[in-house]
């Protein structure tokens, strides 16, 4: 897949809320996820698939109901992809919360190799 097609797909799936399907299809095994610094729960770096369906599923667990999503057109470069996504939740511990993210994605050999998030 081209990195416009990963995207793309990316997009699709996130606009469902198929996460897991998401990066079991379109990540690398040793893709790397990154949280901004200070991120209450999540460990600024998680490496490796494994570690990302866990990560994903620590989230779900926190989350009481999901309201609303969004997500933007990617934005495509040759390698890179980004997007916004904004969610508007009720948390376990917190309340209802509403949270727009640049999320940004690197690409190698079809395969997404690692994410970041900005708050």
């Amino acid at each position: 897949m081209t990195t416009e097609e990963i995207a793309n797909r990316l997009a699709e799936l996130c606009i469902k809320g198929d996460f897991e399907s998401a990066q079991k299809e379109l990540y690398a095994d040793d893709a790397v996820s990154i949280e901004p610094h200070g991120t209450p729960d999540f460990e600024h770096e998680t490496k490796g698939l494994d570690a990302i369906f866990e990560k994903g599923r620590k989230w779900q667990s926190m989350v009481t109901e999901a309201h609303g999503m969004t997500v933007s057109k990617p934005l495509v470069s040759d390698k890179s992809f980004a997007l916004t996504m904004f969610m508007d939740v009720t948390m376990a511990q917190g309340g209802r919360m509403q949270m727009t993210e640049l999320c940004v994605y690197n690409v190698k050999d079809g395969k997404i190799i690692s994410e970041q998030f900005f708050m």
